[in-house]
């Protein structure tokens, strides 16, 4: 399993896992069902931001993690720019933004067997009713490291290219797609050691 945990003693290192889940949802909930416009989105932006500072990463981290959405990022809003409009652009790709800097805030400040353990305890009860928890708190656990790892996966292919003097293009989608199922290989191989595939 790839681990995106940076150590540190920030009071979102120390917090609950629990509380840092609620809030992910809280945010992503009241993004996605209150209305927004230009300036909310902005604060809101900043907001995610300061929290990259409160957990004690420098402006590079942020921007590292800005540069690995960077293609969805482009490709969301030019799509919403051109059809749509460009003020709806800036305010469903600044709630997509805030998402998934806030996951990737989430993965930073915990260990995955501390997610792992959390989620499992909130899907405990869902048990009752035929719900597989373990598998359950994989799944959504997996699913907030999947960006950064795939971005990191991009970032490799890049560089690879560029050393080998070849140009960018549409070709790289091969090798990103080679790597990517390889290491859902290599995540399903764990799971199966795990009892859980």
């Amino acid at each position: 399993m790839i681990q995106l945990y940076r150590p540190g003693t920030s009071p979102l290192h120390r917090a609950p896992v629990g509380r840092k889940l609620a809030l992910l949802a809280a945010v992503a909930l009241l993004l996605s069902l209150l209305p927004q416009d230009a300036v909310s989105i902005g604060a809101v932006l900043l907001g995610v931001a300061g929290l990259y500072l409160v957990a004690g990463f420098s402006p590079r981290v942020l921007g590292v993690e800005l540069w690995r959405i960077r293609w969805l990022v482009i490709v969301l809003s030019v799509a919403l720019a051109v059809f749509v409009s460009p003020l709806s652009a800036w305010i469903s790709t600044g709630r997509v933004i805030a998402l998934l800097l806030l996951a990737g805030l989430l993965t930073s400040t915990t260990r995955m067997a501390d997610l792992l353990d959390a989620l499992h305890r909130m899907l405990r009860p869902l048990r009752r009713i035929g719900v597989d928890a373990d598998a359950v708190a994989m799944t959504l656990s997996l699913t907030l490291t999947m960006i950064p790892v795939v971005a990191g996966f991009a970032d490799r292919v890049r560089d690879a290219q560029r050393a080998r003097g070849v140009r960018l293009g549409v070709r790289a989608v091969v090798p990103l797609l080679v790597l990517a199922l390889r290491h859902a290989d290599d995540v399903g191989d764990a799971l199966v050691a795990r009892g859980i595939g």
